[in-house]
């Protein structure tokens, strides 16, 4: 049980890259936004309220374990945001890529001020500005810092956002909690400001009171003059410094472009007869970018997909080694061949042939977007291989057009049984059938339908086999075999010739068990997996180890001698859990 773990836990360890730390560090930030500004929205309700908010507000984010982890986490987002600025060569992906690291870094230089008025000026000399006090500065001592608070506050929140979409629009579920997450992306901020509205309104009336100024206006709060006069040489300095660092990798791009040049420009040839040249250093990806030679990357050059992927046309082993990000997208693809790189991480110091393993025109960047199911992706399905048993016997005996209309009459009864239960008929091989369950549900839901739908397949054959008493010497029968796994669904075919279809060992696996039905003389077989998920009893279908052709240990199966029964169980089933 130890070498497992220790070897997943190294595939993790593998999995985690620049853009993992990046992601990690964003998600904290991005919960501290909504926090802060779900403590602002109370503003709308009262100001009561609004103290109350912060006074828990700030017990969390300042509790030393979580502080330390959140300036980390933003002292890591910046670095890594500054390091971008240096790193990309490109930006052509898509337009919001670079409207996205640029707004990430205006973001420091437009809230040193906040940063070092509220938290600086507390842990120096003790004040305790809270929403009296910035209210007081944004409506009446500082009206200017008023717009800069809200142009922050809608920089950073759209920067996160972009952040999240990234991440997220590759998800299966996306789709379907779009909608969702762009409401709370408008309400958000927009409840925030109208509540800093609110309670700005409402200082302004408490200002008129004297005893209001005193108390929340005292030296203790606000702190005395030369207190203020060091804060704003404080943030003057470092906005000045933020700038010149900024200044200083915009300079350090434009010295790695001249050394690069200097170094000489190398060849990549594209297998198709195209050639470009292009400095030392650019990865193949920012290459076609930088030359308009279309490339596919759906994930945009961030090395979550392997689409990118080109296979080496001659010697490889003088390439430079792949990053661990690299080796473990093409580990998790089964790319061990080190003739197949990904051209986002890819960077030759030598002229390189290649060719593309994926059509550009099937795999762009923003093709998710118009079908996120169309794309290569991975998720949990469940696949089921119907067969008709005895067509090449049935052929021999009937016209060709007569044996034509029995099959489809067959696939015809076996699709109806998949979408009653709601699964997909996907693809025919002669009297066959794949039907995949999953795509709009849960596992253990995908697994019942599957089981449903083998049931119904039994019901519709036997009313047709009614139908065609006269016609039949022998009733048609069938084998299925089901089984449940991750597989990649995406388009597959080339040009015109597309189609939506599951790739992956689960697939097989099905394949493989539905042909086992004539040897175990049975008419389904279903993989133990697919019985544990839909919530069956193991004593409900007799258990068999069988060895399946590809695999190395056997795997535990049951037997359904006749499919009928699997209603009788998913019935039971479902009525012992309501």
């Amino acid at each position: 049980m130890a070498s497992p773990s220790r070897e997943h836990l190294q595939e993790m360890v593998r999995g985690v890259g620049l853009r993992q730390v990046r992601l990690v560090s964003g998600t904290i930030i991005f919960a501290y936004l909504i926090s802060h500004f779900l403590n602002h929205a109370l503003g709308n309700i009262s100001t009561e309220a609004l103290a109350t908010g912060v006074h828990y507000h700030t017990m969390f984010w300042r509790f030393l374990p979580v502080t330390i982890l959140f300036y980390g986490a933003c002292l890591v987002h910046t670095a890594l945001g500054i390091y971008a600025l240096y790193q990309r060569r490109e930006f052509r992906w898509k337009a919001i890529e670079p409207l996205q690291l640029v707004l990430g870094l205006s973001i420091p230089m437009l809230i040193i001020f906040h940063i070092v008025g509220v938290r600086l000026g507390y842990s120096l000399y003790g004040h305790q500005k809270l929403y009296p006090q910035e209210f007081y500065n944004f409506f009446i001592a500082s009206p200017n810092r008023l717009w800069q608070t809200l142009a922050v506050m809608v920089i950073a929140w759209v920067h996160g956002c972009i952040g999240l979409y990234f991440w997220l629009r590759l998800r299966p579920f996306f789709t379907r909690a779009a909608p969702w997450l762009l409401a709370a992306a408008v309400l958000i901020p927009t409840l925030a400001m109208l509540g800093i509205y609110q309670g700005g309104r409402a200082m302004i009336s408490d200002y008129d009171d004297p005893d209001w100024r005193k108390q929340e206006l005292s030296v203790e709060k606000l702190g005395t003059a030369a207190q203020g006069n060091m804060l704003e040489r404080i943030t003057g300095g470092l906005t000045f410094g933020y700038l010149g660092l900024l200044g200083f990798v915009v300079i350090a791009r434009g010295a790695r472009a001249l050394l690069e040049r200097r170094g000489g420009m190398i060849a990549l040839s594209y297998g198709n007869g195209r050639t470009v040249r292009v400095p030392k250093g650019l990865s193949v990806l920012e290459a076609s970018l930088r030359n308009n030679v279309p490339h596919a990357s759906v994930c945009g050059g961030r090395a979550r997909c392997s689409t990118c992927r080109i296979r080496i046309i001659g010697d490889a082993a003088s390439l430079p080694e792949p990053s661990p990000r690299e080796a473990f997208v093409l580990h998790r693809v089964g790319s061990d061949d080190p003739s197949i790189r990904l051209a986002c991480q890819l960077r030759p110091n030598s002229d390189l042939s290649f060719f593309q393993l994926f059509l550009p025109h099937t795999m762009s960047a923003d093709g998710h977007a118009g079908n996120p199911t169309r794309i290569g992706q991975e998720r949990y399905l469940v696949s089921m291989f119907v067969d008709m048993r005895g067509s090449t016997q049935l052929a021999e005996k009937r016209l060709p057009f007569d044996t034509v209309f029995i099959v489809n009459r067959f696939l015809g009864a076996v699709s109806q049984a998949v979408l009653e239960s709601g699964g997909r008929p996907n693809q025919f091989i002669g009297d066959g059938m794949l039907a995949l369950f999953g795509l709009a549900t849960g596992r253990q839901r995908a697994c019942r339908q599957a089981l449903r739908a083998a049931a119904l397949i039994a019901a519709h054959v036997d009313e047709l086999n009614q139908f065609l008493s006269h016609d039949l010497r022998e009733p048609i029968r069938f084998g299925i075999g089901i089984h449940g796994g991750e597989v990649i669904v995406g388009d597959i075919g080339y040009r015109d010739h597309m189609v939506f279809t599951a790739l992956g060992d689960a697939v097989n696996v099905a394949a493989r068990l539905q042909d086992m039905t004539k040897s175990l003389a049975c008419e389904a077989v279903v993989s133990d997996e697919v019985r544990v998920t839909a919530g069956l009893a193991d004593d409900a279908l007799p258990a068999q180890e069988v060895a399946i052709r590809g695999r190395d240990e056997p795997m535990t199966v049951r037997v359904v001698k006749q499919t009928r029964v699997l209603s009788t169980l998913v019935s039971d089933e479902r009525a012992a859990a309501a």
